[in-house]
């Protein structure tokens, strides 16, 4: 299939919001993971999302170019050639924008898509994430208002952020913020919803602790009953119409228990990163331990070009993350539920 069209993708959501399940959306970085994804999501039969960071945009780019906007369109630009080849919907997204990095990530990349658009072209990328969290509330959807009707008028949906995710992810250091940062409070997911409904379609990452990373059992202390709460609240004053379409950020390492709790409370999407970072490392290394001789020339010996072709253990590292993802798509329960 190709990439979903935007009405293709607001059915994927609207699919999983009314059957409790969401979509594994992972980082990548290369074709290598591109493809990674689109076999874990065929082989699962489920829908899913493809993103792009900010930094995985620059990796892409290589580093004489090192541009984020322009490494996340040779990538999606990829994903459209090599999705068209599964039967499966997939939908390209971008992660954490901040700011600071509005006006040379997001800007562009939207530019891009209307650019096609008026040329007969699908859009590049579904849906992209303005992450303003290190603003006040205020500020931060101002912004939001702003982006999110540029999106609209491009058929994008817009992804955005009250409260803070913690951690590390992509050079952004959130672990230092004190504990009740962690937690987005009912009352700003009020003033979420009031302030942007009817400017477009968004997601919404409220924040329950989440933390971007991996830590040992009982680091991370999440509390999924924030979702419903503040779900409740919006559904109670405005009506069924206004339930969020949630985004889970730090979902790698969370228990199974924890993450099927918040698909009742509304979340569609989690993101996946640390998890498949792991998952594509992990055979690498393992094939390079295994064939040491072979990978390096010691002692003056010419190796074997068999172990040292970055294929060979490329190969490894695509599998282990279409395992892990297929992983997840069990655990968000979208396995066989492609609406494609």
């Amino acid at each position: 299939m190709p990439i979903a069209t935007p009405e293709q993708y607001g059915r994927m959501l609207d699919a999983a919001q009314a059957g409790d399940y969401a979509y594994p959306a992972i980082n990548v970085t290369s074709l290598t993971t591109i493809n990674a994804a689109l076999k874990a999501f065929a082989d699962n039969k489920s829908d899913g999302i493809i993103q792009v960071s900010t930094g995985g945009g620059q990796f892409a780019s290589g580093l004489s170019v090192n541009d984020a906007a322009k490494g996340a369109i040779v990538l999606a630009e990829a994903a459209h050639r090599l999705a068209a080849e599964y039967d499966v919907f997939v939908a390209l997204h971008t992660d954490h924008c901040q700011p600071g990095k509005v006006d040379g990530f997001l800007r562009p990349l939207i530019a891009e898509t209307a650019r096609r658009r008026e040329a007969g072209q699908p859009n590049l990328f579904q849906s992209h994430m303005l992450d303003a969290s290190e603003l006040p509330l205020k500020e931060n959807l101002e912004l939001s208002v702003e982006l999110l009707k540029l999106c609209a008028a491009n058929e994008i949906i817009l992804e955005v952020e009250a409260g803070v995710v913690g951690g590390e992810e992509d050079g952004v250091d959130h672990s230092d913020q004190p504990a009740e940062k962690l937690y987005t409070t009912t009352e700003d997911m009020l003033e979420v919803y009031e302030t942007l409904n009817g400017h477009g379609r968004f997601l919404f990452a409220a924040t329950f602790g989440n933390v971007h990373g991996s830590y040992k059992p009982g680091a991370v202390k999440l509390r999924p009953d924030i979702l419903k709460l503040g779900q409740d609240a919006v559904i109670a004053k405005h009506g069924k119409e206004a339930e969020f379409d949630l985004v889970f950020h730090g979902g790698s390492g969370t228990p199974l228990e924890e993450i099927r709790e918040t698909l009742a409370y509304g979340v569609v999407k989690m993101n996946i990163d640390t998890d498949t970072q792991y998952a594509f490392t992990r055979p690498i290394v393992d094939h390079i331990m295994k064939n040491y001789d072979g990978v390096l020339k010691i002692d003056g010996e010419i190796g074997v070009k068999k172990a040292y072709d970055p294929r060979s253990y490329l190969k490894k590292g695509e599998a282990g993350v279409a395992e892990r993802l297929g992983q997840a798509c069990e655990e968000l329960r979208s396995t066989g539920k492609s609406i494609a």
